[in-house]
């Protein structure tokens, strides 16, 4: 175990062994694209005196967006609450255009993402998910933020495409018909749930809130399109039975490009599970029989199509038998590179989570490589009992880290994950197949647990393609935060 840094508390992982993985975002600059992550400690992290954001000195934060307070234009309201998954989408020399998830069932909050014309899927998801479009100046500080898609729920994470939209997953499977009742409030579902969308870098007037069904109706987490067209990759965060990690395979050579809804008919390409496979061909029923020990090492994946995947009888993960495929407890982030994508499970330890003779674990990373089709396990957290008490004890707070959950890839080729663990929450820098350290610990108490502090998770983390600002969300309440410092020197 590397151990890093004052501020540093890792997963195994196997330094220097996987140089050919620490390669940056298709968008980095030249001069990154040959240079492997290394990374450096980060200083010991210091309180902040406003109790939102501890980070290293040198470093500092800007309010973007908080629920409640900052206004949406046009009148359209307060933003919306459940700050999730985010990318930016555009970079000019006025400024940044980032695209935000809010993760809500209805009336879940007082502040759910507006019904907006142009913008609603479904109009009995009333007061519920969607995405805002924010746009900031060269340094972060908001401009403008407007409903981008509304009637949707659960939006958790996403991605990014090529052509500059923003897709946006629904982390639920609701029928038409099936109500809800939540603030004294009840109403009823009037579409099917459990699609992803595109979100379109316009105003209202020019959305196309319809479901993109080729890429199947599950409870989605994120994606990440493959950079040539031909795949696109999709997590499913699930449970009973654990979910599936999934590759929608483009066999028409349909050109991707703004309005998928419109130009992939629900049946065009083939979405597909996947099949870890181990030396003797035997397929590995969960990602929890692999440990440590299995760092750096490559596994070959094949595919096995989906049956149903608008799954009309059962849900998707259920056509498969155990066994046939590779489930997951929490398939989470997903990020692409030029070369491969990264792919994130949370944790593995409850009752429930894990075949009984696999291992307890607090988070794994993985590589997929597109051109090898192999997937490699790059850290690996593994399961720390003192995590899920940490809160209580204030030494804990910046050495155990558990739960990663959404990923995004700096300009320099290392990893940024947002913690959903227990207690205390991190931002964290990982190289992969090397150390991870704290960047930042959220300070914003939401409650009491055992005479513990619960924080909020982190989500959405995403860096300015400049690598100036790291965008990062408190998820309740909802704050978009814009971090500067000297990331290079510690991330380059």
């Amino acid at each position: 175990m590397l151990t890093g840094g004052a501020a540093a508390g890792v997963g195994l992982t196997v330094a220097g062994a996987l140089p050919t993985l620490a390669e940056p975002a298709a968008a980095a600059s030249s001069t990154a694209e040959n240079k492997p992550a290394s990374g450096r400690p980060f200083p010991p992290l210091v309180d902040d005196p406003n109790g939102i954001l501890a980070l290293p000195a040198g470093f500092s934060y800007t309010i973007v967006t908080r629920e409640g307070q900052t206004e949406l234009s046009d009148g359209q309201g307060k933003t919306p609450a459940y700050h999730d998954g985010t990318g930016v989408v555009g970079a000019d020399r006025n400024g940044l255009t980032l695209i935000q998830n809010h993760e809500m069932t209805p009336h879940m909050s007082q502040y759910g993402v507006p019904h907006i014309e142009g913008t609603v899927y479904d109009p009995g998801a009333q007061n519920a998910s969607g995405c805002t479009i924010i746009t900031t100046d060269r340094n972060g500080a908001k401009r403008e933020e407007w409903v981008g898609i509304s009637g949707t729920v659960r939006n958790c994470a996403g991605g990014v495409t090529p052509w500059g939209t923003w897709l946006t997953c629904e982390e639920t499977f609701i029928n038409a018909g099936a109500t809800w009742s939540a603030a004294g409030l009840t109403g009823t579902y009037q579409k099917d749930h459990g699609y992803v969308f595109e979100v379109l870098v316009n105003d209202s007037k020019y959305q196309l809130p319809k479901p993109i069904k080729a890429f199947g109706r599950f409870e989605h987490e994120a994606l990440a399109v493959e950079p040539n067209g031909r795949h696109v990759y999709l997590s499913e965060d699930a449970s009973g039975p654990n979910g599936l990690f999934y590759r929608w395979s483009n066999t028409e050579n349909v050109k991707l490009q703004s309005g998928l809804a419109n130009r992939l008919d629900e049946t065009v390409g083939k979405l597909e599970a996947m099949q870890i496979r181990l030396d003797d061909g035997s397929i590995l029923p969960d990602v929890s029989y692999l440990t440590s020990a299995q760092l750096g090492r490559p596994f070959k994946v094949t595919w096995l199509e989906v049956p149903d995947r608008d799954a009309r009888t059962k849900t998707v993960r259920t056509q498969f038998a155990d066994g046939t495929v590779t489930r997951g407890k929490k398939f989470e982030g997903v990020w692409s590179t030029s070369k491969g994508c990264y792919i994130v499970n949370s944790f593995a330890f409850g009752a429930n989570d894990l075949p009984a003779d696999a291992t307890k674990h607090d988070g794994m990373v993985w590589f997929y490589n597109y051109a090898d089709e192999t997937i490699t396990l790059v850290t690996y957290f593994p399961h720390n009992p003192a995590a899920e008490t940490e809160g209580a004890n204030p030494k804990y707070a910046d050495m155990t880290f558990d739960g990663p959950d959404n990923v995004t890839v700096t300009p320099w080729g290392s990893l940024i994950l947002a913690e959903d663990g227990v207690r205390a929450s991190h931002v964290l820098s990982a190289i992969p197949g090397g150390p991870t350290y704290a960047i930042a610990r959220n300070q914003v108490v939401i409650g009491t647990s055992n005479g513990a502090n619960v924080y909020s998770e982190f989500t959405g983390p995403t860096f300015s393609p400049d690598g100036r600002i790291l965008f990062v969300n408190i998820q309740v309440p909802g704050i978009t935060l814009a971090i500067t410092g000297p990331w290079e020197k510690y991330l380059g």
